[in-house]
């Protein structure tokens, strides 16, 4: 079957390392379900794998890909959850967690094979494209805002970093649920986009918010740490999921996150139940993922290039036909 992989493990050319063309089906397994792809969209964590983090060589080659939808073994129309031995279901119970092409050959292909606790139906609602977009970015943002952030219809909350995925999914879920939104970006387009996706006021990176917030969505990392920390009322709430550029901030600002008791929160990726309330909430509100580009799959390699470039806004998916 036609795919898209990694080869090669490059840290400092990622793309280096990406090759297109046929892998191996996938084979059947106990508990496990094949699913025909129709769109997979891509994340962040494409790049990183390519980079090695969470991939190592001895895996090699690993078909890309976390997200996916599709038509399973009985026709019906599935969206996957990226995340595999969550619960021991299809790998045993003392298997890590990891999310799928970290063990497991990933969706970037014709088929992928999933544990089949990982499988769960399509909204009618939703097309394949657009259910591609929810299983890793915005269920990342919707844990963040409604599990982790605390935050409440009518609360503030900053974004930082509005086009990439999770900024974007989580301008649009905050808006849905009556949150006042902020966001930062240094690219006066992605600003404007910022507004209209629902966000009362878009402003340069590192620029001062007419109001401190209750929280902060955070994927930037140091680039973004020292404002995320200034821009939290006492007591508020940063929720990070990544450090796009870098976790290594010059300033911690250890004095103010204590002085202002301020919570500093993880997050990664959801649970299964979260994403069926994702799709939920998408299917009944109109909330609809913000799709950047949509590509046949042999035109990967443009789509890795424009999300290595920060050149887009919103999602980029694959399809398959």
């Amino acid at each position: 079957m036609f795919a898209v992989y990694a080869a090669r493990i490059d840290r400092d050319q990622p793309l280096d390392g990406l090759e297109l063309g046929e892998r191996p089906a996938p084979e059947a397994r106990p508990g496990w379900s094949t699913i025909d792809v129709r769109a997979a969209s891509l994340n962040h964590h494409d790049l990183w794998s390519l980079r090695g983090v969470g991939l190592p060589e001895d895996r090699l080659p690993m078909i890309l890909g976390c997200d996916a939808a599709g038509i399973d073994a009985d026709g019906n129309e599935v969206v996957l959850h990226s995340v595999i031995g969550q619960t021991g279901h299809g790998v045993g119970p003392d298997e890590p967690r990891s999310i799928l092409t970290e063990r497991y050959q990933g969706t970037f292909a014709e088929q992928v094979a999933v544990p089949t606790f990982n499988v769960l139906p399509k909204p009618k609602e939703l097309s394949f494209a657009e259910a591609a977009c929810l299983p890793t970015a915005w269920l990342t943002a919707y844990r963040m805002l409604f599990t982790n952030a605390g935050v409440r219809p009518g609360d503030s909350v900053l974004v930082q970093g509005a086009g990439g995925g999770v900024a974007t999914a989580a301008i649009v879920l905050g808006k849905a649920a009556g949150l006042r939104m902020f966001a930062t970006s240094r690219d006066e387009a992605k600003r404007k986009r910022a507004m209209e996706l629902g966000a009362v006021e878009a402003v340069e990176t590192g620029a001062r918010l007419p109001q401190r917030v209750d929280a902060v969505i955070e994927t930037v990392g140091a680039a973004t740490w020292s404002h995320s920390v200034k821009s939290l009322r006492p007591g508020g709430t940063i929720v990070i999921s990544g450090a796009t550029s870098g976790d290594r901030p010059s300033h911690a600002e250890l004095t103010r996150i204590f002085f202002l008791e301020l919570k500093v929160v993880g997050s990664t990726m959801g649970t299964k139940e979260e994403l069926d309330d994702l799709l939920s909430f998408c299917a009944t509100t109109g909330v609809r993922p913000v799709i950047d580009e949509v590509l046949p799959l042999d035109r990967a390699r443009e789509g890795f290039e424009r999300m290595e470039s920060g050149g887009q806004f919103g999602k980029i998916v694959l399809t398959t036909a």
